[in-house]
């Protein structure tokens, strides 16, 4: 018994993390890591900043999937987030990237 219940923590250890890093993958594969990053501050700003920033906020998914795709510009600075949709982010890449970087603590 005690070795189902450590094979089934174990199994679901590696599919959070298969998660977590494929979203990453597609963060990286979309362009997105060139100017963000998951822990420190780049062009814009890190994940977890905008993880913290928009924590408890019930529209945040859709506030910030429409930025991801449409860009834009003064809540982190000056300097812009181009709109993604142009550069081949689909919706749903932005809902999964969006809730991917919600779920960072």
């Amino acid at each position: 018994m005690k070795s189902i219940l450590v094979s089934l923590t174990a199994a679901s250890c590696i599919l959070f993390t298969g998660a977590a890093q494929a979203d990453q993958a597609l963060a990286t594969a979309k362009g997105c890591m060139a100017c963000h990053d998951i822990a420190t501050k780049k062009l814009g700003p890190s994940y977890k900043d905008v993880a913290k920033k928009y924590a408890g906020q019930k529209d945040a998914e859709a506030k910030l999937t429409k930025k991801v795709l449409e860009g834009g510009s003064g809540v982190w600075g000056a300097i812009p987030m181009p709109a993604n949709k142009t550069m081949g982010v689909t919706e749903a890449d932005a809902k999964k990237l969006v809730a991917w970087i919600l779920g960072l603590k």
